[in-house]
């Protein structure tokens, strides 16, 4: 073991003179701990907030929407589903048929988005449809079941057998002129996706019945695509509209989220940058402390130095005892943080409006890269807060540090 260890560890566990300096230590320590503590939980905090938002959005939309220009719908849907299919990345392609509806319940009328889907075809790849709240999945020959989310339900006063009718803006013909087209359904079922901007506007239906009722023939709305890479979403979207003809519109989840998710990324990295000053601070406390052991220990390093001593080995000795102090204040703020953490995910004790944010608490989760990343800054700063004290003690000269001894 390296002498210069030795002397640092015996200094920083030795009894001084000046109780003053060990209580800067302590504080230092101390100091660095919290900023560590509150970084570790504040990245955890956005990471989890941001991916249950994210795992709730892909899980009830698409990855990649390919839609017509002309609003038309898509006309033999099939070609182009078999070549996005053949997309290298995509996982699967399933037709919608989408539009706006009116859905008026036993007790209250809601605006809504009616979606026409395969149920079959869907359900492989969408496990909420496989534990509905309430009732089953339309079967193929009940054209007439129509599924609703769960707050959707609740603003309508509708449960599973009750009969809702829709309305659509689609106009019909009639002997009194246009009038919007109509058509009363059974609620099959309830689904609860825990997305309550989904949950609360979403009526579904089997892909038939929703082109027949809409008028659309065999046409469908646009193609829901679903990759195995979400964030590979851009490049397969490239891929897929070159293979396609020119009259049709590509757009991924991150397009589609854009503007939530930008936000969520500044913001942490706002976070980020500004809890780190608490670091700084405890840093400051660190070059303190450290220039008051310099102080304090004057007479040693002359000694030292006399002894043979070379200025290196000196800057070695109180860099020890800073870094001592980094890692250890370090160590116990990760240790603090990551089980803050555990105790708020375990409680849940972080409630928000779920109208809002679209969860009902919000969840921590400290990936790996963040962590490391906390922990080699906070080293890094304190790495660097030993360097003005440590060539200070360099430069002390034995002669005059023992002059009057």
């Amino acid at each position: 073991m390296r002498y210069e260890w030795l002397i640092a560890r015996r200094y920083l566990t030795a009894r001084r003179k000046q109780a003053f300096i060990s209580v800067i230590t302590v504080i230092s320590a101390l100091g660095i701990a919290i900023g560590v503590m509150a970084l570790v939980i504040a990245l955890a905090l956005i990471t989890g907030f941001q991916g249950d938002v994210q795992d709730k959005i892909l899980g009830a939309t698409s990855h990649i929407m390919v839609s017509d220009l002309s609003g038309e719908g898509l006309r033999d849907f099939q070609s182009l589903e078999e070549k996005v299919g053949k997309v290298p990345g995509v996982v699967s392609v399933t037709p919608v048929v989408y539009n706006t509806v009116l859905v008026a319940g036993p007790s209250r009328s809601s605006g809504a988005f009616l979606k026409g889907i395969d149920f079959e075809r869907e359900s492989a790849q969408s496990p909420w449809l496989l534990s509905l709240e309430k009732g089953r999945l339309p079967q193929g020959g009940e054209p007439e079941g129509v599924l609703l989310g769960h707050d959707m339900a609740v603003a309508v006063g509708a449960g599973v057998g009750d009969v809702v009718t829709v309305l659509t803006a689609a106009s019909r013909l009639s002997p009194i002129g246009l009038l919007p087209r109509t058509k009363r359904f059974t609620v099959a079922g309830v689904f609860k996706t825990g997305l309550f901007e989904f949950d609360s506007s979403t009526a579904l239906m089997p892909l038939g019945a929703a082109q027949k009722y809409l008028g659309m023939g065999d046409r469908i709305s646009y193609l829901q695509v679903r990759v195995r890479d979400i964030f590979a979403a851009a490049r397969i979207g490239d891929a897929i509209e070159a293979l396609s003809p020119a009259s049709i519109y590509v757009t991924t989840w991150m397009e589609l989220n854009e503007s939530l998710f930008s936000a969520l990324k500044l913001e942490k990295n706002i976070m980020f940058l500004t809890i780190t000053l608490i670091v700084i601070v405890a840093a400051l406390n660190i070059i303190a402390s450290l220039i008051l052991m310099v102080m304090e220990k004057t007479r040693d390093i002359g000694i030292l130095m006399a002894l043979g001593a070379t200025p290196r080995a000196i800057r070695r000795v109180f860099f020890f005892q800073g870094a001592v102090i980094g890692v250890i204040g370090t160590a116990c703020g990760l240790s603090l943080g990551l089980i803050w953490c555990g105790l708020a995910n375990a409680f849940q004790l972080i409630k928000v409006p779920v109208d809002i944010y679209q969860i009902s608490y919000v969840p921590f989760r400290a990936k790996p890269i963040d962590l490391l990343l906390i922990v080699g800054v906070t080293l890094a700063i304190s790495f660097a807060s030993t360097l003005f004290p440590s060539r200070r003690a360099a430069r002390i000269d034995p002669v005059i540090a023992l002059k009057y001894e």
